[in-house]
């Protein structure tokens, strides 16, 4: 399976982002890490993944330094959210689409290389990697971090989703109508359903049975794909954060 990669680098409205302003830049996505760009290692780390045959990055169309990377992505502009621009990335790709994030630095083409295997295996038509408790643990990372906590693990994000097939529209649509309510716990709770949210509150929802409610409720397969590598789940929202990548990727260089 030939895969597109869609790297969201878009930058919330309000506040100064922290990294940013910690590392002297304009824009997070460019924030040095270990002497380069957060962004110009994600993309180095895409491009070294046989399976993905174009990378586009959705980043504002001002104060971004895109011209100054080493290699030149596909470039559209990044809409108000997450959600409206993978819409936009999805409407300008196609499927199979591979959605990641600008600020994740420690990712690597073998994470990216098992996580679309296993994405592809699933028969979904959307998949997000999560990591494992313990094997998120395992990086050291001494941070507060949230789980998802269900009936057989726990899990964080990795920030790793894959649109399989066109069908995946409708997860991002879903995902829309959550993202503008979500300043309303109960219009949230409406659109993800009473029974599953008991379930999940009482610590009766499986990590599968929760992927098969949230398909079923965007109207698309859905799937969860287990991600085992210690570094998937650190992304850099923090100056802590980003000195916990560098000094993981210190320990990448004398291991």
């Amino acid at each position: 399976m030939t895969w597109q990669a869609l790297v969201l680098a878009g930058t919330r409205a309000g506040a100064a982002d922290p990294v940013a302003v910690a590392t002297g830049v304009a824009h997070k996505a460019f924030a040095p890490v270990a002497g380069k760009p957060m962004i110009e290692r994600v993309l180095a780390t895409l491009a070294a993944v046989p399976e993905i045959a174009a990378i586009t990055v959705s980043i504002e169309d001002s104060g971004a330094p895109v011209d100054t990377l080493a290699t030149a992505p596909a470039r559209i502009t990044a809409a108000a959210s997450p959600a409206r621009s993978v819409a936009e990335g999805l409407a300008a790709t196609g499927t199979p689409l591979l959605v990641t994030t600008a600020d994740h630095p420690l990712l690597t083409a073998a994470m990216v290389t098992d996580f679309l295997r296993d994405a592809a295996a699933s028969w979904a038509d959307i998949a997000a990697g999560l990591s494992p408790r313990p094997v998120v643990e395992r990086a050291g990372n001494t941070a507060k971090r949230t789980y998802l906590k269900f009936a057989d693990a726990e899990f964080s994000g990795c920030n790793l989703f894959a649109l399989t097939t066109q069908r995946a529209v409708n997860a991002v649509r879903f995902w829309q109508a959550v993202e503008s309510d979500r300043k309303n716990p109960l219009r949230i709770a409406r659109h993800l359903g009473p029974v599953t949210l008991a379930r999940y509150a009482a610590g009766r929802l499986s990590s599968a049975q929760a992927a098969a409610a949230l398909g079923k409720k965007a109207g698309c397969r859905a799937a969860i794909i287990p991600v085992h590598y210690p570094d998937a789940a650190h992304d850099v929202d923090k100056p802590a954060d980003l000195a916990f990548a560098e000094a993981r990727l210190a320990a990448r260089e004398t291991a």
